[in-house]
């Protein structure tokens, strides 16, 4: 979905006048000045790592380093999620950020050769998953860091904190993908009845043309089935379209090459990952974690549904879980709604960096 997203801003941006390209160079170079860290503790850091065998590019961000590190696992598939950085702006008051494009995605496809990325499945962004936290944790020298793991990367994200708890605080999924095998005719047809609601003819022919079985999907099948799902939504769809196109147009430094470069790896990423995606079962990956789990969910995601999100929630066992609901948030809640997300941060998992209480351990709560 989001690949289409940033191929329409590059078209749109071929045709544009030249005022265009330099009003938007002056509205990069603004975001680039507010972004600016200017604590005599902060850090700012882009380098590529090898990781897995291969260059991969990680950026890390914060105002003091003694903060706790929050390591992002990026949706897509392929999707860089740096391009938010200036929406996390104010959490970097509280925590290290660390940013990660992942084989296939952003700055690592860039960087190398497409024949080398032949590679690219869960187990391996799994493994490399793991090798970014090592890397990290001894970056940084701390004992232990958090996963924030979002939509595609809460697929694999969860298999990383079950085989190397040890390098983790917590494990924090937000558009929490839980896969499409569990009740995906009645999540198809909650879709179909909503076109169909809005009089939207042509997305209910493209569903029943298409069918419910992600199985038999093309990668241009698993794209039209997104872009109406999130059309379903009407009051969703306009403001995470804004969301996406502004954070890909106006990301400081970024050139029209950049965009071409990022178009294309999530293309490159579907396409590898397809296979995975449509047969992706969580409860089959298991629900028993050594350490906190939280799920901070949008209330009104129709991509990673709020039901599905909550019924793995409900057979998750761990020593502490909570599950949150982002309130006027669907998909990308972090980014649509930051500052409620940071509050949810800040009051049951940035604790957890210091020392549990006894009254804290095993404690299990749901909002």
């Amino acid at each position: 979905m989001i690949w289409m997203v940033c191929a329409l801003t590059l078209m749109v941006a071929i045709g544009l006048p030249a005022v265009a390209l330099i009003q938007r160079k002056l509205r990069q170079s603004k975001t680039a000045a507010a972004l600016e860290i200017k604590s005599t503790d902060g850090i700012v850091e882009e380098s590529f790592v090898r990781i897995g065998g291969m260059d991969q590019w990680i950026g890390i961000r914060g105002e003091h380093q003694d903060n706790p590190v929050l390591l992002i696992l990026h949706g897509g598939p392929g999707c860089s999620y740096s391009i938010f950085t200036p929406h996390l702006r104010p959490w970097e008051k509280y925590f290290t950020l660390v940013q990660w494009d992942q084989r296939g995605g952003g700055r690592t496809f860039s960087r190398m050769d497409p024949r080398g990325s032949a590679e690219i499945s869960f187990e391996q962004l799994t493994r490399d998953a793991i090798e970014v936290a090592e890397y990290v944790q001894a970056r940084l020298r701390k004992d232990r860091i958090f996963l924030l793991a979002s939509s595609l990367g809460s697929t694999f994200g969860t298999e990383v904190v079950r085989r190397r708890p040890d390098l983790f605080y917590a494990y924090i999924g937000t558009d929490q993908n839980v896969g499409m095998q569990r009740g995906r005719d009645k999540e198809h047809g909650k879709v179909h009845e909503r076109l169909r609601a809005l009089g939207l003819k042509q997305g209910v022919k493209a569903l029943e043309r298409i069918g419910p079985d992600p199985t038999r999907w093309s990668p241009e099948d698993y794209n039209v089935i997104a872009r109406w799902t999130m059309k379903s939504d009407p009051q969703g769809f306009r403001p995470t379209m804004k969301l996406l196109k502004d954070a890909v147009w106006y990301t400081p430094g970024w050139t029209l090459k950049d965009v071409r470069a990022f178009v294309a790896g999530m293309r490159r990423t579907l396409e590898k990952l397809l296979p995975e995606i449509a047969r992706y079962d969580a409860w089959k990956q298991g629900a028993h974690f050594e350490i906190p789990v939280f799920i901070f969910q949008g209330e009104n995601d129709v991509l990673t549904t709020l039901e599905q999100a909550e019924a793995f929630f409900a057979d998750v066992v761990a020593p502490i879980k909570r599950m949150a609901l982002i309130p006027d948030a669907g998909h990308f809640a972090a980014f649509m709604q930051p500052d409620h997300f940071l509050r949810e941060l800040l009051v049951d998992v940035r604790p957890l960096a210091e020392t549990p209480s006894p009254s804290t351990i095993g404690r299990t709560c749901q909002d």
